[in-house]
């Protein structure tokens, strides 16, 4: 199991240099290429903003950004890697759209270029040199944890809304550690949908009304909600992948008219996700950093050509960890959280 992992210092990510620094690197331009899956979504944006900026801070840096059409568009970021080997591009920051576009990241690996996943961790996890991530497992039980705590001993009748039902180091790891949180057995870690439908939580019943793929989109999202509450009208409790498929959950649950009955939790920490939590749509959210990812991996690159140190994985896991905090105006005792106003000056999107 993955478990919940203390914030480093950047300062810390840096191991002994393994890679003797070439004479007169610090003034050659490194060219890094930023490969993310669409230019629209206010997250990956972010990413980008987050490596232009940090370039242009640190100088002799060249970004090159490719976007896709979409989150599956694994044709776009094979030609952008073979881009950036045919640029001779020292680094590649990436969130892979999937196992599609793996042979190109060892063909560029091959070629010399360190490859940074960002966001999520492939599977497996060398397939990259090293991923800059989230701790999703802790922004799960985060939620979770203050789910429990808010439920206050009453039966929790939950709905699970997922992205995918494939392998995805997010996806499993934000459902588990929400789960981990509510005081559920996961059983196996690893695998989704293996524990019991029915028992206890940490501070009463449970039961798992439904698990729905939302394809982390609000139709997606909405529809997912739709069809558990077919199942399952007295759900009060909802779990959703990422901020836009918990506003089409809430758009289902607001045309059921059982908005106010339902208590909904989720991981994301967008401005738009922290106006929903002041507005009472959403209960708590853990707030991820992906303009600190970008940063931290053009920083990584840039040290790695100029000195040969190596960017490590966190102290006991095995990605580098770039922090999460849960937000919530209706803090439960025993569990560490912000409020919407302070996360509105560190939030991410318009």
């Amino acid at each position: 199991m993955r478990q919940m992992l203390c914030r480093a210092a950047f300062a810390s990510a840096f191991a002994l240099p393994v890679l003797a620094a070439t004479p007169g690197a610090a003034q050659e331009e490194i060219g890094v290429a930023v490969i993310i899956k669409t230019a629209t979504n206010p997250f990956y944006f972010q990413v980008q903003k987050g490596a232009e900026e940090e370039a242009r801070k640190l100088g002799n840096i060249n970004i090159t950004t490719a976007a896709g059409k979409d989150d599956f568009d694994d044709q776009t970021q094979i030609a952008a890697i073979e881009n950036a080997i045919a640029r001779g591009d020292k680094g590649i920051l990436i969130i892979p759209t999937g196992q599609g576009v793996y042979s190109a990241i060892d063909k560029a690996r091959q070629a010399g270029i360190f490859v940074i996943a960002l966001d999520a961790a492939p599977d497996p996890l060398d397939t990259v040199d090293i991923t800059f991530a989230t701790d999703n497992f802790l922004a799960g039980k985060a939620i979770g944890e203050w789910a429990a705590g808010t439920m206050k001993g009453k039966k929790a009748v939950i709905a699970m809304i997922n992205y995918t039902i494939d392998v995805n180091d997010a996806n499993i790891n934000r459902n588990q550690g929400f789960l981990d949180g509510m005081g559920i057995d996961t059983l196996d870690a690893g695998k989704l949908y293996d524990e019991p439908l029915t028992g206890k939580y940490s501070a009463g019943d449970y039961e798992i009304a439904c698990s729905e793929i939302g394809h982390g989109t609000p139709d997606g999202g909405r529809t997912a909600m739709e069809n558990c509450l077919s199942k399952n009208p007295d759900i009060n409790l909802v779990y959703a992948i990422n901020e836009p498929s918990a506003s089409g959950a809430y758009e289902a649950l607001r045309a059921a008219g059982k908005e106010k009955d339902v208590v909904l939790v989720t991981v994301d920490g967008s401005c738009e996700g922290v106006r929903l939590i002041k507005e009472g749509v959403i209960g708590a959210d853990s707030q991820q950093y992906p303009y600190r990812m970008a940063s931290l991996g053009v920083e990584a690159i840039k040290k790695l050509i100029e000195t040969g140190e190596k960017p490590q994985t966190s102290e006991g896991r095995d990605f580098f960890n770039t922090g999460v905090e849960l937000i919530t105006d209706k803090p439960v005792d025993g569990v560490k959280s912000i409020t919407s106003d302070d996360a509105a000056k560190i939030c991410w999107g318009n």
